[in-house]
């Protein structure tokens, strides 16, 4: 048994066959101990140090990178020249951070980004962007996701001067209504972040393999010491395309996890289940635990899709937090409930279908998320005893 990549999913899988009795070697290219990559936010903000977020090593963890599958010979080939065998081969390869088409990203010297310009994605960017932050440092943040809000309330936390530049037309509008990623932006512009949406970034200049500045379409330069791409991720399928698996935005996998080849299963976010590439830590773990019982022996065990819930919690003395799930945004003849407190900053609101509950989204208070999340989930019709439905954003269900 063969994990490659020693993320959360990867090690979740070898940390369960390992209980249950089934050794599993497991490829890590990163140098650095397995680690959460959901706090590495945290860490760049100098909430927590590398070691806070470690993950829990299995004891079969090789560290490097492996260049090629060999499906015939049922073995992967490293960088270094190890061979490693396989009965069965897990990818759990993860994602790569997006690029985009910006005129001066690299350095066409050394085919590498100027100095001053960090994706925001692996162990060794948190600490590369940890070690250039200081206060008054001008940044700009490409990208207004979750990624791009993280990033930017993480270096204003530290003293730099932060500027978001967003594409689209709010932050975070893949997860947040307008009204719920207003109170974002305003908590951002609280930290003295400078958010500029509906901004297209055309180029990065650079001086001596410095970056400088960058240029938007408009043709306005922003300033800068550094710049963070935060513009997403995309699955890292190389490995499978080079292969001949079918990949299709991710790899594409059954109820068993199983590729196109029936010895290789794949996880996380590099796996792809009935055309949704998630993207997200819960069903990355919800997967490798359905794998492992699995390849332990359970022959009835099945991942059958996730209901997935984003939350960010951005903690410190400037707290924020929120949640979304479901769609937030309402069809015609949906109930919309909502709830609003402008003076403390929060918001809750929840959108019901047919007695059901199909989506929502809170910022600020959370008590009741745990249990508009069961309903959710459950996807059980709601009590219909002809009163308000404030109930469902008023009673504490637990979080």
């Amino acid at each position: 048994m063969v994990v490659i990549g020693s993320g959360l999913a990867g090690v979740r899988l070898a940390r369960r066959l390992g209980e249950l009795g089934v050794p599993a070697t497991l490829v890590g290219e990163e140098e650095h101990t397995p680690y959460n990559r959901v706090l590495l936010a945290d860490v760049l903000a100098g909430r927590y140090a590398p070691e806070v977020i470690a993950l829990p090593a299995p004891p079969q963890l090789t560290r490097g990178r492996v260049v090629r599958i060999d499906r015939e010979m049922r073995a992967v080939h490293l960088a270094d020249g190890t061979e490693l065998s396989y009965d069965t081969l897990v990818l759990a390869t993860g994602s790569n951070p997006v690029l985009p088409p910006l005129r001066g990203l690299w350095d066409p010297e050394r085919h590498e980004f100027p100095d001053g310009v960090h994706a925001f994605r692996t162990m060794d960017d948190c600490l590369g962007l940890s070690k250039a932050v200081r206060p008054g440092v001008r940044a700009v943040v490409i990208g207004g996701g979750l990624l791009g809000v993280s990033a930017a309330r993480a270096l204003a936390q530290r003293g730099a001067q932060v500027v978001l530049a967003q594409q689209g037309e709010r932050l975070m509008e893949r997860q947040l209504d307008p009204s719920a990623s207003k109170l974002v932006r305003r908590h951002l512009a609280d930290l003295g972040v400078e958010v500029h949406t509906e901004t297209r970034v055309r180029a990065v200049r650079s001086i001596g393999g410095t970056v400088r500045s960058v240029s938007l379409a408009d043709g306005y330069a922003l300033d800068a010491d550094l710049v963070v791409i935060a513009c997403g991720v995309h699955p890292r399928v190389g490995l499978a395309q080079e292969a001949g698996l079918a990949v299709h935005k991710g790899v594409i996998v059954d109820e068993e996890l199983r590729s196109s080849d029936p010895h290789i299963h794949a996880i996380g976010d590099c796996a792809q289940f009935e055309g949704t590439v998630y993207g997200l830590a819960t069903p990355a773990l919800e997967q490798a635990d359905a794998l492992a019982e699995l390849l332990a022996g359970d022959v009835n065990s099945r991942y059958t899709g996730t209901r997935a819930l984003t939350r960010l919690t951005l903690a410190g003395a400037d707290f924020l937090d929120l949640a979304a799930f479901g769609e937030p945004e309402p069809r015609p003849g949906d109930d919309v409930i909502q709830l609003a407190d402008a003076t403390r900053g929060t918001y809750r609101k929840v959108v019901v279908r047919d007695d059901r509950l199909v989506g929502g989204v809170l910022v600020g208070e959370l008590g009741t998320v745990g249990a508009l999340a069961r309903a959710w989930e459950g996807a059980e019709p709601l009590p219909t005893d002809g009163g308000p439905l404030l109930h469902l954003l008023t009673n504490d269900g637990g979080s």
